[in-house]
C-alpha cells in the first residue's frame, strides 16, 4: 500500500513546487533607482543618467533584459543577473520623451519603464528670408523645439503683429508656429519675428518679407490664338496663289501647244 501510494503522493509534492515557483516569480517586483513604479527622470543635454534595475522579493536568481523604446538594449553577461544598469551618455535633447524598460526574462509582464525628461530652452529654425509678388499667398513657418513648452507669439517690426480678419492665419503644433498671409500687399513688406517664451529662456527668429510689385503679365492663350489664326491665314493665301500659278501654267502650256500645232 505505501508503495502504491507513493506516485499520487510524489505528483502532489512537484505540484506544490510548481506552485511556490509561481508565486515567487508573481511576487518577485522590479525597482529601477530604487523606485516601484513608472516614472519620469529630469535631466539636461550634455549630461548622462544612469538606471539600476534590480529585483525584490525573489526566490532564484533571475535574469534581466533593458529595452530603449522597443530595440533591445545589449547588456554584458554580468550585467544580467538580479541587477542590471544602463548608462544614457551625452543626452540630447532628441532623447527626450525616450523609454527604457526593464523586464524579467521568464515573465516579460513583469516590468518597469522610465521616460527621459530633457529639459532645454527653445530652439528655432525657419527660411528667414523671403521673396513674393503683390496679391500671391506666403506662408512663414517657425520650427520650434523646447520643453517645457514655449508661449509663440508673432511680431512685426518689433510691435505684436495686428491680426487682419481674412487675411492672417495662424496654425501651432508641437513642432512649428506658422503665419500665413493672403494676397500680400507691399504693406506687408518688414521684418517679421517669432518669439518663443518658455521658464527657461526667450528666444526670437527674424525672417524678412519682401514684396515685390506684381509685373506686367501678358496673357499667353490671346498671342496663342492670334499666331494660330496668323498662320492658317498664311497658309491659305498660299494654297491660292499656288492654284492660280498653277492655273496660269496650264494656260501658257496649252497655248504652247497650239501653236506648234499650227
Amino acid at each position: 500500500m505505501v508503495w502504491k501510494s507513493s506516485g499520487p503522493l510524489k505528483t502532489c509534492r512537484l505540484l506544490l513546487v510548481a506552485l511556490f515557483l509561481s508565486q515567487g516569480t508573481a511576487s518577485s517586483v522590479l525597482t529601477v533607482n530604487g523606485k516601484t513604479e513608472d516614472h519620469f527622470l529630469d535631466t539636461l543635454p550634455g549630461t548622462q543618467a544612469s538606471l539600476e534595475c534590480a529585483v525584490q522579493n525573489h526566490t532564484r536568481d533571475e535574469e534581466l533584459l533593458w529595452y530603449r523604446e522597443k530595440g533591445r538594449v545589449d547588456l554584458k553577461p554580468g550585467n544580467k543577473i538580479n541587477i542590471s544598469s544602463v548608462c544614457v551618455s551625452s543626452i540630447s535633447e532628441e532623447d527626450n520623451g525616450v523609454n527604457f524598460t526593464c523586464r524579467l526574462q521568464s515573465d516579460q509582464t513583469v516590468s518597469i519603464s522610465v521616460v527621459l525628461n530633457v529639459t532645454f530652452p527653445p530652439i528655432l529654425s525657419g527660411n528667414s528670408t523671403q521673396t513674393v509678388e503683390e496679391n500671391n499667398d506666403v506662408r512663414l513657418v517657425c520650427n520650434v523645439n523646447s520643453n517645457p513648452q514655449a508661449q509663440m507669439m508673432w511680431y512685426k517690426n518689433n510691435n505684436v503683429l495686428v491680426l487682419e480678419k481674412d487675411r492672417h492665419q495662424i496654425h501651432q503644433t508641437s513642432e512649428s508656429f506658422q503665419l500665413s498671409i493672403t494676397k500680400v500687399k507691399k504693406s506687408d513688406n518688414g521684418t517679421y519675428s517669432c518669439t518663443a517664451s518658455s521658464s527657461l529662456k526667450v528666444e526670437s527668429l527674424d525672417f524678412h518679407l519682401v514684396v515685390k510689385e506684381r509685373g506686367l503679365r501678358v496673357p499667353i492663350e490671346p498671342i496663342i490664338a492670334a499666331c494660330v489664326v496668323v498662320f492658317l491665314t498664311l497658309c491659305f493665301g498660299l494654297l491660292t496663289r499656288r492654284k492660280r500659278i498653277m492655273k496660269l501654267c496650264i494656260k501658257e502650256k496649252d497655248l504652247r501647244n497650239s501653236e506648234t500645232a499650227l
